[in-house]
């Protein structure tokens, strides 16, 4: 009896003892994996539409250079991620900082105020700002035409007219067509006028002259006609066109210049921040004629409200300012870069603070072997010369 009562209690506490096995198992099994949860498996990357040629959606599909350049990465270092749509590159940022983002996706300029606000990732390009006119299609015509009346070539004109005129008297006077005035029917008007015609457009030299002093000063009319026109044909390919050129083109020397225009940019930008420095503010309801800061939805918009008139000019990157002028064919309007390589910065993307440490290791690593086999340029190129424009793209 007492032999089956110790058996019994053998076998309770072998039970217990593996009940507590399992059970400590069990927790091992469920702990380990929220561990590994501390980094999501899924990244929440933010992209903003409208920003050309960095990140836009066409026919439901993201593209640009920043975007082709995270898939490039996300392949390479196998990293899971879904793309959340922003309203802006500023939503962005505060996203990524308040750790409801984990990339940002965009050419993000890495701005001191930034830097001291916000992580980012290794840069993967540098660029300025620039400011972007608008010349009417028949601007440059018009300046060519203001060019042709220019005192120098009325000047030219003159004195070529004036030594033709000098060379028809000389043949007047020595096949001495004043005594064929007399005897003929033609009045002297009439015959002088032929002459010069003819000198000037060297046509019908036999009909003016008989002797050999008249066909001299023929000659002498022949080589003037020919040096005058290489003159002509050099001034106006030369200075006409130089002069065109600088009366189309439009060129800001100063923000001087540049604060008293109605300017277009896209909200949470950099270029927003400079516009704000140079004191420019938000238009009111009211009529006013003080030069204002006028938000913009969409890059490509930049076309149509310089074409309507609702800006003079437009601030941006001038990456993106690139890419609306190779692809304004058919806005009525011609794009000119009025202003250039303001204030070039680094940019890359933003980071969460919270993203795990590895990863964005990875990221960096990524990104820098990506720029150092040419494919960062790569994208850059593709990017700009827009859909359906791509290259045959090498395997890094």
């Amino acid at each position: 009896m007492e032999k089956a009562t110790g058996l019994l209690r053998r076998n309770q506490r072998c039970k217990r003892r593996f009940l507590i096995a399992n059970l400590l198992l069990i927790g091992w099994s469920v702990c380990t994996p929220a561990v590994g949860l501390a980094e999501p498996r899924v990244l929440r990357v933010g992209v903003v539409d409208g920003s050309q040629p960095c990140s836009y959606r066409e026919a439901g599909v993201w593209r640009g250079l920043a975007v082709d350049l995270w898939t490039q990465v996300a392949q390479r270092e196998n990293l899971h991620y879904r793309l959340m749509p922003m309203s802006s590159i500023q939503s962005m940022l505060d996203a990524t900082r308040l750790n409801e983002l984990d990339v940002a996706v965009e050419c993000i300029n890495l701005s001191p105020n930034r830097l001291r606000k916000y992580q980012f990732s290794l840069p993967f390009q540098e660029d300025g700002q620039a400011v972007m006119v608008a010349n009417d299609p028949f601007s440059l015509s018009r300046a060519f035409l203001a060019a042709m009346l220019s005192p120098s070539l009325l000047r030219m004109v003159a004195l070529l007219t004036l030594l033709l005129f000098v060379m028809s008297a000389l043949v007047w006077w020595v096949e001495d067509y004043s005594s064929l005035v007399k005897h003929g029917g033609k009045g002297p008007l009439h015959r002088f006028i032929k002459v010069f015609t003819i000198i000037l457009t060297g046509e019908g030299d036999a009909e003016i002259v008989d002797t050999s002093r008249g066909r001299a000063v023929l000659m002498a009319g022949y080589v003037v006609r020919n040096i005058s026109s290489a003159v002509l044909v050099g001034f106006l390919t030369v200075e006409l066109v130089q002069e065109a050129q600088g009366l189309a083109s439009r060129r800001l020397s100063s923000f001087d210049e540049l604060s008293v225009m109605r300017i277009g940019y896209k909200s949470g930008t950099v270029s927003e921040e400079l516009l704000k420095e140079l004191g420019m503010q938000l238009p009111d309801s009211s009529h006013q004629s003080k030069p204002a800061r006028v938000p913009i939805d969409s890059i490509r918009d930049s076309l149509l409200a310089l074409k309507d008139g609702r800006v003079n000019g437009v601030l941006a990157d001038e990456l993106q300012l690139r890419y609306l002028q190779s692809h304004a064919d058919s806005s009525g309007i011609i794009p000119v870069l009025a202003m250039s390589g303001i204030r070039p910065e680094l940019q890359g993307f933003a980071l969460s603070p919270k993203l795990n440490p590895e990863t964005v290791k990875r990221i960096n690593l990524s990104i820098s072997q990506l720029k150092r086999n040419g494919l960062v340029q790569q994208l850059r190129n593709e990017a700009l010369a827009g859909p359906g424009a791509t290259t045959n793209r090498s395997t890094f």
